[in-house]
């Protein structure tokens, strides 16, 4: 192997929004996820709605005066 081409391998913890902590090896000093296997639904079996940037509020809230609108007619 050629010397100094490689990145730099790091202990790292993978840190999710749930709280959970993973322990890996990695190139990158600090990982974020926002799911993980400790709350993922397909693991967990509960269902659980993630929200980015308010895209669900906004849906609801679109769609909450289209079936407004719909019943009115």
């Amino acid at each position: 192997m050629k010397t100094g081409i490689h990145p730099e391998y790091h202990e790292t913890a993978i840190k999710c929004a749930c709280g959970n902590t993973i322990e890996v090896g990695s190139t990158k000093k600090e990982i974020s996820v926002e799911i993980c296997s400790q709350c993922h639904p397909f693991f967990t079996g509960k269902q659980k709605l993630v929200d980015t940037a308010g895209r669900v509020e906004r849906f609801r809230k679109k769609y909450a005066n289209f079936k407004n609108n719909q019943d009115k007619k």
